[in-house]
């Protein structure tokens, strides 16, 4: 399946291998590929957890769609997007994104468009634990 959420803690780079052995070998001449990870800290404060809130049904089509649009845009082989829900620990990793296509310039860029978008579009609602109690983030960091 190419688009995956998870309520438990998952190994990306065990995911993208795992992704990419189902794929014929040779078929693609690029792989670019993103992980990111939940930091310990935002605002310049100190953050313990993060619990990210989805409804799954309007997740799921909003992950499908924007696989759906970086094929459209990029001549992409494959397209692996897993998303993690539920509480978070520093250093957990939240998104993982592959991009397999013939040339490098396609998987680049597809990969970056999706972060980009998953990052500033995605329906999903962060809660952050602080020393000061639990907030919600009202907006995404740049880059």
């Amino acid at each position: 399946m190419t688009i995956q959420v998870f309520a438990d803690s998952f190994d990306a780079y065990q995911l993208l291998r795992d992704y990419q052995q189902q794929l014929s070998a040779g078929s693609y001449g690029a792989m670019a590929s993103f992980i990111g990870t939940m930091r310990d800290f935002n605002d310049n404060a100190s953050v313990s957890k993060m619990t990210l809130e989805h409804y799954p049904a309007m997740t799921e089509h909003y992950l499908d769609k924007l696989e759906q649009q970086a094929r459209q845009k990029w001549p992409l082989d494959a397209c692996l997007i897993v998303h993690r829900v539920g509480d978070i620990l520093p250093a957990d990793a939240i998104v993982v994104i592959g991009c397999w296509s013939a040339h490098r310039r396609a998987a680049l860029d597809a990969c970056a468009w999706l972060i980009e978008e998953l990052k500033f579009n995605a329906p999903f609602w962060k809660k952050e634990t602080r020393p000061d109690g639990e907030r919600w983030v009202e907006s995404n960091t740049e880059g």
